[in-house]
């Protein structure tokens, strides 16, 4: 499984991004994505989970983002998206996406920069 994510860039504070992550992969075809999800890492510091979502639609969100940061996703295109709102920045880090896939582990994409200016 291949997970692609877009969106990343530099903003200042008070503004928004809006990250996405498509996944593909021929395993797609027999076994479903279970929970997906956005993790973040800052320099010096270990990667923690910023939101997560179930096949279902159920969220999850770090105390630090909640009100700001919106997940969603549209599982009939194997993506998700996080929406981030009143970015600070603290938020600056490298974005990963994540996806559980049944039966198969979870994946990882390649990560991508969001920088907050003040």
């Amino acid at each position: 499984v291949q997970l692609v994510e877009s969106g990343g860039g530099l903003v200042q504070a008070g503004g928004s991004l809006r990250l996405s992550c498509a996944a593909s992969g021929s395993i797609l075809r027999f076994f479903s994505i279970n929970d997906m999800g956005w993790y973040r890492q800052a320099p010096g510091k270990q990667r923690e989970l910023v939101a997560a979502i179930t096949s279902g639609g159920s969220t999850n969100y770090a105390d630090s983002v909640k009100g700001r940061f919106t997940i969603s996703r549209d599982n009939a295109k194997n993506t998700v998206y996080l929406q981030m709102n009143s970015l600070k920045p603290e938020d600056t880090a490298v974005y990963y996406c994540n996806a559980v896939v049944t039966a198969s582990g979870d994946y990882w994409g390649q990560g991508t920069q969001v920088t907050v200016s003040s």
